[in-house]
């Protein structure tokens, strides 16, 4: 079975964000075995070092790392759906989608990862931008299977 894991630093607060990533996370389960690594995460700017060392332990041997940057390349869904299916055609067992602090990330995360992607040029808040990633994902799954839920 395909693998998914999700590397995000700082954890759901809210309800309303933790049910609809369980819910996203659950479709999932359909599609692929899912992982999730909350890391730490720190409201000071000079954190972004260490929350980047945590980041890269967190990657595993045979990993497609894709990073989510507001700097990265502007995708539509159909366009997640080809990458996700072309790094498992590839031969990588897991697909690993990193979102960072909200200070940001170094460049030896922007270094460690495949591939880079943004979902516009604006900036999300990281609970939902998890939320906007998973469901995502979960399309893309859709995309690939042929199924109606991608209109």
């Amino acid at each position: 079975m395909k693998s998914v894991a999700l590397t995000c630093v700082g954890k759901l607060k809210e309800k309303y964000f933790s049910d609809a990533a369980a819910e996203y996370v659950k479709r999932l389960g359909r599609f692929c075995r899912f992982e999730m690594c909350e890391l730490a995460d720190s409201p000071h700017a000079d954190a972004v070092g260490s929350e980047s060392e945590a980041i890269i332990r967190s990657f595993g041997a045979g990993e497609y790392r894709i990073l989510c940057d507001v700097g990265g390349e502007l995708i539509s869904s159909p366009q997640l759906s080809e990458i996700i299916d072309r790094a498992y055609t590839a031969g990588h067992s897991t697909v690993r989608f990193v979102i960072g602090g909200s200070c940001g990330v170094d460049d030896s995360v922007r270094r460690g990862v495949h591939k880079r992607i943004s979902f516009g040029r604006v900036t999300y808040p990281h609970q939902l931008m998890r939320v906007l990633l998973l469901e995502q994902v979960y399309r893309a799954f859709t995309i690939t299977g042929n199924l109606p839920y991608h209109k």
